[in-house]
């Protein structure tokens, strides 16, 4: 059974959402039990601190311990003022009502953090995938799981590039799971490609994270929040799979923008929760749908200085490119992170190589605090960012020019349906 609250074209209100999940435990007792809350890190919107602080309402006095673990994927950790930030949750908050709770960070680097919780054999694994790999994948998670006797995830959910809408257990995979198989079900959304996946509700990668979520035992309920920034259009509470089902549909209603016609130029603000290009990339991956052939991006965000902090080493190995450029010369690029390939091939978008010539489908330009040097030898356009007036780029979708405001969450695509093409 699923407790919700939506609507799709108004808020529920903080008494809504505080009535729904006091509803979920009034059916439920958490006495002298443990409880871990997982929840995403800063680069997600949404009032996660509300939800978070509502259900400590609840069982904070009972459970034997309620704790926090923010599932980081690979993203570098975060400070414990970082923490209570994302849990809307003052210095004093802290040190008084919740200074019982323990913050964890998810360390995806570190193996004595994980424990093996099965292996997804080569046979279901060319089944999930519709036979575009055939290959063991490990299932390793944070260990802290399993040491509790039950766990919480709470977080939104929105189109996503990798597996469709994200939430539910993709909290879990990537966010506190082990290299082998982010790395895994990263590359095996970039050989799908982004036009395809994002905003497909079940797809091959949603298909392999619950298969890996099937061999986790500690019993787990989702809270799935689908919202606009801070005001929530929908709570969905219960089993992890129907919740996240519902939260989604809610989410294809709420966070995709249909237009009627591509444009050549479209300027994607990224707002300040992307520190680096590893995050705001999600400019990318939302609006490549509705950029025309040929057409240019400029991702703009003059506060950007890093391209990844984790990862940045081998994307300037590698640059970024089209995955037609990796496939096709896969023994030159197989035993670099297939996860930071998978980001490369999303950021640049889709197109084609032959006879040793990429032909990327759009031109992808940052306009951020890294150089025209450095964009050159990661394979992407410079603009400088104190050339670019906003105001001369508004108004113009007659002339082919659209400007996006707090790009990434929200999805853009065609009115009819289509979505790009790669065409040799």
């Amino acid at each position: 059974m699923v407790i919700e609250r939506q609507y799709a074209d108004g808020v529920i209100s903080k008494e809504q959402m505080q009535e729904a999940v006091a509803e979920f435990f009034r059916r439920r007792r958490y006495s002298g039990k443990s409880v871990l809350v997982i929840v995403p890190d800063n680069t997600r919107s949404g009032p996660v601190g509300m939800v978070f602080k509502a259900i400590f309402d609840c069982i904070g006095n009972d459970a034997k311990k309620l704790d926090v673990l923010v599932a980081l994927g690979t993203h570098p950790p975060i400070s414990e003022e970082q923490i209570c930030a994302r849990l809307t949750m003052t210095q004093d908050e802290r040190n008084g009502k919740y200074k019982s709770v323990k913050f964890f960070n998810h360390q995806w680097d570190n193996p004595e953090m994980f424990k093996f919780a099965g292996k997804i054999h080569a046979e279901k694994i060319e089944r999930l995938t519709k036979g575009l790999f055939k290959e063991d994948v490990e299932v390793t998670v944070n260990k802290l799981v399993f040491e509790y006797d039950e766990f919480f995830i709470v977080g939104p959910v929105f189109p996503h590039e990798v597996v469709g809408f994200s939430g539910g257990h993709k909290y879990i995979f990537p966010g506190v799971a082990g290299p082998q198989i982010i790395n895994f079900f990263h590359w095996l959304g970039a050989v799908i490609t982004n036009p395809a996946i994002n905003g497909t509700k079940w797809t091959a990668t949603r298909e392999v994270v619950e298969n890996a979520a099937s061999y986790i035992k500690t019993p787990h309920t989702l809270f799935a929040l689908v919202a606009n920034k801070e005001q929530f259009k929908g709570i969905f509470i219960g089993d992890c799979v129907e919740a996240w089902e519902r939260a989604a549909d809610l989410s294809a209603k709420v966070h995709i923008v249909y237009k009627d016609k591509p444009y050549k130029t479209v300027l994607g603000i990224a707002p300040k929760m992307y520190d680096e290009i590893w995050t705001a990339g999600k400019v990318m991956y939302k609006l490549e749908p509705v950029i025309a052939d040929g057409g240019t991006l400029i991702i703009y965000a003059p506060h950007i200085k890093e391209v990844s902090i984790t990862h940045g080493k081998t994307i300037e190995q590698v640059g970024y490119h089209t995955r037609d450029y990796f496939l096709k010369q896969w023994d030159l690029f197989k035993d670099y992170p297939w996860g930071a390939i998978a980001h490369c091939t999303h950021v640049k978008g889709i197109g084609s190589y032959n006879n040793g010539v990429e032909k990327p489908r759009i031109n992808v330009v940052l306009a951020t605090g890294i150089s025209r040097e450095r964009c050159r030898k990661i394979n992407l356009g410079y603009m400088d960012p104190e050339q670019i007036d906003i105001a001369n780029y508004e108004g113009k979708e007659d002339k082919g020019i659209l400007v996006v405001h707090n790009a990434g969450e929200t999805l853009y695509r065609l009115s009819d349906g289509s979505i790009p093409r790669i065409r040799e």
